[in-house]
């Protein structure tokens, strides 16, 4: 029934993923004699697999930003940090302040919350900063968006629900109706949290950055990384992942800036 309802909300990708998690556990059962058989075996994947090649556009980029900016704390200013970082979705759910050093502008993950198991730094840019400097702290929570600190940030269906209605909401103040990017409403439409990230990385590559030093932003071992070439190359690049991130954070405020004059101009012009 669970995969039944992702699957008709359109949801195909998260009911592969949520038989995944059952199998896992299932798995665990049968491996501990709790059960003599998983009832996920057999079962097939709800949905096929497609990849994503989804890149936002300036325009809808201004529109994510402004609607997160008015949403705010935590969802908001998660939305905005993945943004400005380009790490994925729960490394930013659950950055906790120990990691977060504001004097070096540094974030450092360890190992155990990375994809591929590596500790990652990630330089903040100003941009991200200035963000982080204003979020609340909690005594006795170490976590920056979660429920008083006390864990990492859950709940995305609901608040990506409020963020569309939000970005919906502002798209139409500004009457926009650029259909080749957003959606007849004004809406941004079919877009998803990791899109943030893919986007970062394309935008990144565009505005000049080398291609080993987005995939060293990103924490990936493919590419440059891969096999022999990864084994002898421990580069970190530090000083050009830190380059790299305060240009896209510059690109975004500037896409931002400009989106909002814009928009006032044709206030004063109606």
């Amino acid at each position: 029934m669970l995969l039944d309802e992702h699957r008709a909300r359109g949801n195909g990708t998260t009911a592969n993923r949520v038989l995944a998690a059952l199998s896992r556990f299932f798995a665990w059962c049968v491996e501990r004699d709790v059960i003599e058989a998983s009832p996920a075996h057999g079962i097939r994947k709800p949905a096929p697999e497609v990849k994503r090649e989804r890149v936002l556009s300036d325009t809808e980029l201004a529109l994510i930003w402004k609607a997160a900016e008015i949403e705010g704390y935590p969802f908001g200013d998660l939305v905005r940090l993945l943004m400005l970082t380009a790490q994925r979705r729960d490394e930013v759910a659950g950055a906790s302040w120990p990691e977060i050093d504001l004097v070096t502008f540094t974030w450092s993950l360890p190992g155990a919350r990375t994809k591929n198991s590596r500790p990652h730094g990630v330089p903040l840019s100003e941009s991200a900063v200035e963000i982080l400097e204003v979020l609340p702290k909690f005594s006795g929570g170490q976590y920056l968006f979660g429920l008083s600190g006390r864990s990492s940030f859950s709940g995305y269906s609901h608040a990506k629900t409020r963020l569309d209605e939000r970005i919906q909401k502002v798209a139409k103040e500004r009457k926009r109706r650029e259909k080749d990017q957003l959606g007849a409403d004004g809406t941004v439409s079919h877009w998803t949290l990791h899109d943030l990230r893919r986007t970062a990385a394309t935008r990144m590559a565009e505005l000049g950055v080398m291609p080993h030093i987005v995939e060293a932003v990103l924490n990936h071992i493919s590419g440059s990384k891969a096999g022999v070439a990864g084994t002898y190359n421990r580069a970190l690049y530090e000083a050009e992942k830190r380059a790299a991130l305060e240009l896209w954070g510059k690109h975004i405020i500037a896409i931002v800036k400009t989106d909002a004059e814009q928009s006032k101009a044709g206030q004063e012009a109606a």
